[in-house]
């Protein structure tokens, strides 16, 4: 029994020797060649004079772009102020909801009848009514429920 725990311990151990091996010759073959240094010559003290020091002199560099700040309102005002004149007329703020009245008003008239506002929850209904009586039993209004909304990150709090 002892020989036979060794011999499955021992080659546990040859295959991860193994494995360790072959992952830094992997590392090694794919990795960037070294670069070669010059060695230095007779009378040289091996030191590139082109190498700039770390005296800088009155050198200085661009100046960093100015970044304004704006504020949350300042932001959401120039999201509806699509021709950026200064000013929100009536259409710029009505103009987000536009898209949301089109996919309600099916029939393309611009009058909005109360089955066409209520399109989701008729067809919510019809989805939960399974025998198609007209009512909801308690078990097929279970089923209207709103489904939890999966969280954004999977991290661990």
């Amino acid at each position: 029994m002892n020989k036979v725990v060794i011999g499955a311990l021992g080659a546990l151990l040859l295959v991860a020797a193994g494995v360790f091996w072959w992952q830094g010759r992997a590392a090694s073959v794919n990795a960037p060649p070294t670069p070669r240094l010059a060695l230095p010559t007779e009378g040289s003290t091996g030191v590139d004079d082109t190498i700039p020091d770390g005296d800088v002199g009155d050198a200085m560099g661009p100046a960093l772009p100015e970044v304004p700040e704006e504020t949350k309102e300042q932001k959401r005002f120039d999201r509806l102020d699509r021709d950026r004149d200064g000013k929100i007329t009536r259409a710029e703020m009505l103009g987000p909801r536009v898209k949301e009245f089109r996919k309600l008003d099916v029939d393309g008239n611009n009058l909005l009848t109360f089955d066409e506002w209520s399109v989701k929850t008729d067809n919510k209904f019809k989805g939960a009514d399974h025998n198609g009586d007209g009512w909801l039993s308690r078990d097929e209004f279970a089923t209207t429920r709103a489904k939890p909304k999966k969280p954004a990150c999977k991290c661990q709090k």
